[in-house]
């Protein structure tokens, strides 16, 4: 097969292409040029698609002898993942823009450019396993990426192909060494690549401006304090809240609840952000059709945890989600992923994004 591989400058994407390399296909790697001005990106082991990721990843091509381009995304990302971000967070929800990246640019505006381009797939370093359409969770659960692969659709998938997700990231390293890539050692990217200060309420504060609020009491309706925008706020936040101190009771207060309309942030107690039953919305089945009636599950609310067995079911276009244990932190915007225990490593059933939760009490 003709396989166009998306090489990001780091060690898993660069073994990605090398054991496509190794099946026989017939690879060529590309770089996804993220900003009309690259110095805008982080850099070094906190950023991603960076200039010093572009060297890294032609070198990396350089070594496995397969031919490499520079293709320019910049527009498209900035408009399927910057704009989007700003735009969530200013209606008072917290996103995951390499979620976004995934479903928008990899999958998408890249996948459709490869095919067009007589590619059969597109190869990555994500971690998560893929057989015959069916994507599971990565041999390595500590770098598992199936969560942000949830929102990929049955089409997407079927020209999408994982090469690392049956190896441990340390073995990765280890194959990267003995190839003589010099990114064995590169560490991981982290953090949000187009925040090149990693002030995310600055970088918000600029685009969206201020937009006074008020910060209440959930249980009183008392005024604590004044804000100047949600989009400094996030569900399960404690830090940051602009208050004096802990409750009445002394426990410390958490951002339970946010309205953009009126600029209001709710504050309260751990037990106010317990959630018991979750609504979804724009649903995705990785197999291409939904399941029929009610399927027990397990649900994934964000990239690093927050985990429960659950009752999920479709409805119309959306997703209709019963905890059976209550969870902490859930906030609109974020994917709501589900999988199926399988003894092969768990099963992405589907997935769909939050758009209201509700409380244990």
């Amino acid at each position: 097969m003709r396989i166009l591989a998306a090489m990001s400058g780091g060690v898993d994407s660069a073994v990605a292409a090398a054991r496509a390399v190794d099946a026989g296909h017939e690879v060529v790697g590309v770089h996804l040029a993220l900003s009309t001005a690259p110095g805008t990106l982080r850099t070094g082991s906190r950023g991603c698609c960076s200039k010093e990721d572009a060297g890294d990843a032609r070198r990396a091509a350089d070594v496995l002898g397969i031919p490499f381009y520079v293709w320019d995304f910049a527009d498209r990302f900035k408009e399927d993942v910057i704009d989007d971000f700003v735009a969530a967070y200013a209606a008072g929800q917290t996103p995951n823009p390499c979620l976004r990246c995934n479903e928008k640019i990899k999958f998408a505006a890249l996948a459709d450019r490869a095919v067009a381009l007589g590619f059969d797939a597109v190869a990555t370093g994500h971690y998560a396993q893929l057989h015959d359409g069916v994507l599971r969770r990565a041999v390595d659960a500590d770098k598992d990426q199936s969560y942000v692969l949830g929102v990929l659709t049955a089409e997407q998938l079927s020209r999408a192909m994982f090469p690392v997700g049956d190896t441990p990231k340390e073995r990765i390293r280890a194959e990267a060494a003995e190839r003589g890539l010099a990114v064995a050692n590169k560490p991981d990217s982290h953090d949000i690549c187009f925040i090149p200060s990693g002030d995310t309420r600055a970088f918000l504060g600029a685009r969206i401006g201020v937009r006074p609020g008020k910060v209440v009491d959930v249980d009183s309706g008392a005024v604590l304090a004044e804000h100047e925008g949600v989009h400094g706020f996030t569900i399960g936040q404690r830090k940051g809240l602009g208050i004096a101190g802990p409750g009445p009771d002394g426990r410390p207060r958490y951002v339970t609840g946010i309205d953009p309309d009126s600029g209001t942030v709710k504050v309260g107690s751990a037990e106010h952000l317990q959630v018991r039953s979750i609504t979804a919305e724009r649903a995705v089945w990785t197999a291409g059709a939904a399941p029929e009636g009610p399927i027990e599950c397990v649900v994934q609310v964000r990239a690093h945890g927050g985990i429960a067995p659950a009752i999920a079911e479709a409805v119309g276009t959306g997703i209709e989600i019963t905890l059976r244990e209550p969870l902490t932190g859930v906030a609109a915007g974020q994917a709501a992923v589900l999988y199926r225990p399988d003894a092969a490593g768990d099963i992405v059933v589907g997935s769909g994004t939050i758009a209201a939760a509700a409380g244990a009490r």
